[in-house]
């Protein structure tokens, strides 16, 4: 596996390069172009000054998260071949620049749903925390005032304040579409990108829903193992894959985590590694990345992509904010550090134990 740490650009981010390159075995980062929107083709000499931002500080770019898709190619709207035609290009300038790797998602309206984003802990720790209960009783402007007021002034991936000011029209876009519609239009997607991808070896890693379910009545398509199968079989191509979440899938727990893992050898392009705490039903806080801190077994996590032969990009997800530390929340720098040692530590002695 190649450790690597996500990075949202100078611009953005309270973590500079030079910070993630001192963590043990982190060799790569995982970026954007977070000034973008989605639709847009990105510009060469941008892509160019992000990656050589990153090799200067002795790392390498792993991959892409995200070049996000609009609207009109998820729900299908007259306009959806031209923006198709848009994320080629994309697609195109990344390969030009040796960047093999676009994580993605195909949720509608927004990427991900939290009821808090700084639950205070016992530990004087706070986190990202879901809770059905408060959620069904907002309507979707209380949750952008909810998700505002605890940002820290930062942007939110997926909840641009571009795209959240057409919430209503966004809502009514995709008003007609379900599950099923969804899935066909991520099919007429990926079949028109997998020409470009397969040329420039780029795998295609969809990201789960997160939470697991439907939230604002929206349809949700990646959410268990027979929806990754599923999108897995909407093209047959070596490109065609998913960036395994634990803590989206695992945000519901009747997904087997290790189970699905070792269903999907072949087809894992990248992992984010995270821990979750049930608390009650579609009731979760997240966690620190240690098992005991959380509901999800760490170590089986681990033995499962060890045992398929995984060895693509991860990177530690979400981390708790500790030590009084201050960023965009749920990407601190002290805890995904402490969590990607405690990942390392792991896998070292998986491998080990696995040769006696």
């Amino acid at each position: 596996m190649k450790m690597t740490f996500r990075w949202f650009g100078d611009n953005f981010d309270t973590i500079t390069p030079e910070q993630i390159r001192q963590i043990p075995a982190v060799k790569g980062v995982i970026t954007t172009l977070y000034d973008t929107m989605p639709g847009e083709v990105w510009d060469v000499a941008a892509i160019q000054k992000i990656k050589s931002r990153v090799e200067s500080a002795g790392l390498e770019i792993s991959g892409i998260e995200s070049v996000n898709i609009h609207d009109a190619i998820k729900a299908a709207t007259p306009d959806r071949d031209m923006y198709i035609e848009n994320y080629i290009k994309c697609l195109e300038r990344l390969g030009e620049e040796k960047i093999e790797l676009v994580c993605y998602n195909f949720m509608p309206v927004f990427d991900w749903t939290r009821s808090d984003l700084a639950k205070p802990r016992p530990d004087g720790s706070n986190v990202l925390s879901y809770d059905a209960a408060i959620v069904e009783n907002m309507n979707f402007e209380d949750m952008l005032e909810s998700l505002g007021s605890k940002s820290e002034g930062f942007i939110l991936p997926g909840w641009e304040p571009e795209r959240m000011a057409r919430n209503k029209e966004l809502f009514e876009t995709y008003a007609d579409i379900d599950e099923a519609k969804l899935r066909e239009n991520l099919g007429y997607f990926l079949k028109a990108i997998m020409p470009t991808c397969e040329k420039y070896n780029i795998k295609m890693a969809i990201h789960p829903d997160d939470p697991a379910w439907s939230v604002f009545g929206l349809p949700r398509i990646v959410k268990n193992k027979e929806d990754l199968h599923a999108l897995c079989d909407l093209v047959d191509s070596p490109c065609n894959g998913v960036t395994l979440c634990t803590g989206s899938l695992g945000s519901n727990p009747d997904n087997d985590l290790p189970e699905i893992i070792r269903s999907l050898k072949g087809k894992i392009h990248f992992a984010h590694i995270r821990n979750v705490k049930y608390l009650g039903d579609r009731k979760f806080d997240e966690a620190a990345h240690l098992s005991e801190d959380g509901s999800l077994d760490m170590y089986e996590i681990i033995k499962a992509f060890v045992d398929i032969g995984f060895n693509g990009a991860v990177r530690p997800d979400h981390g708790r904010m500790v030590w009084g530390e201050k960023s965009m929340p749920g990407y601190g720098l002290y805890d995904r550090a402490m969590g990607i040692c405690y990942l390392n530590g792991l896998l070292e002695a998986i491998r080990k134990g696995g040769k006696k």
